[in-house]
């Protein structure tokens, strides 16, 4: 009898997890699935569903201005990316190796970022690069989002190194390796994933910044979220909507690219076991 409770009890609570995961993968879903429609309407208005349907969206992002900052924003943050995954990674060294307390004190600078509101972020930015004539360079996007970025890579990272065996580090001094053998032969490829997840997330989170952007930006150098807001401002159209459903395949295709990587690994672990 009581074995039967104990099964009627845990299918009721496996149903009532599924229908709680259910209703929060719609609740994340269903905003996309809205956004991708309206990139295909007929209307100008974000009325839906749409009564129409048509690519003209599609064919406005041929306009220049769109070419343009989708350039800008590629090239910032892909630099963005690369810079902070080497700057956090040295950072989550000294941090982890250091037994200084002053450089242990640090990590609540590194991550002061992320935990000061970024419109005080932005004025500060703006002052401090519109004093070294930096405000509307790709330069100046580029560290500034460094800086904003960094705790994406600086936490994964020393969350890796603190966990990471150093006895293989000092395996391979033993077998005279040096110190840079030993990180790109040893230490690296241990902690490759959480360099590379936070350069991706570093990358992702570029992007999508916008109020930094707004205060750095000029008639000449935009990024995409930028012009997506001022276009906002401006009129509005499905265009967004269209840029929008672009960036939701590119992120999906990424993802997709990600999984057939991984299990491709993993079957070919299986094949040498």
């Amino acid at each position: 009898m009581n074995r039967i409770l104990s099964d009627g009890t845990t299918a009721r609570s496996t149903l009532i997890r599924t229908v709680i995961v259910v209703f929060i993968a719609l609740w994340l879903v269903v905003p996309l699935v809205v956004v991708v429609g309206l990139s295909f309407t007929g209307q100008q208005s974000f009325a839906f569903p749409p009564t129409s349907w048509s690519l003209d969206w599609y064919d406005a992002l041929s306009d220049p201005k769109w070419i343009t900052a989708a350039r800008n924003s590629l090239v910032i943050g892909t630099a963005t990316a690369v810079l902070a995954a080497v700057l956090g990674t040295a950072a989550s060294f000294a941090l982890v190796r250091s037994n200084s307390r002053i450089m242990r004190s640090m990590k609540l600078l590194v991550l002061a970022p992320q935990i000061t509101p970024v419109v005080i972020v932005g004025l500060g930015v703006y002052l401090v690069f519109l004093r070294w004539q930096m405000v509307g360079t790709c330069q100046g996007f580029v560290l500034a989002y460094t800086g904003l970025t960094l705790p994406f890579v600086v936490i994964p990272v020393t969350a890796a190194l603190e966990t990471f065996d150093r006895n293989l580090e000092k395996a391979s001094a033993s077998l005279g390796a040096g110190p840079l053998t030993t990180f790109w032969q040893v230490t690296f490829p241990l902690i490759r994933p959480a360099v590379l997840g936070g350069a991706v997330i570093a990358f992702l989170s570029s992007l999508d910044e916008v109020v930094i952007g707004l205060y750095l930006s000029t008639a000449q150098m935009r990024t995409l979220p930028v012009e997506i807001y001022q276009s906002m401002t401006d009129q509005i159209d499905p265009t967004v909507a269209a840029i929008g459903a672009v960036e939701i395949a590119f992120v999906v295709t990424g993802v997709v690219v990600a999984l057939m990587v991984q299990r491709r690994r993993a079957r070919l672990l299986k094949v040498e076991v």
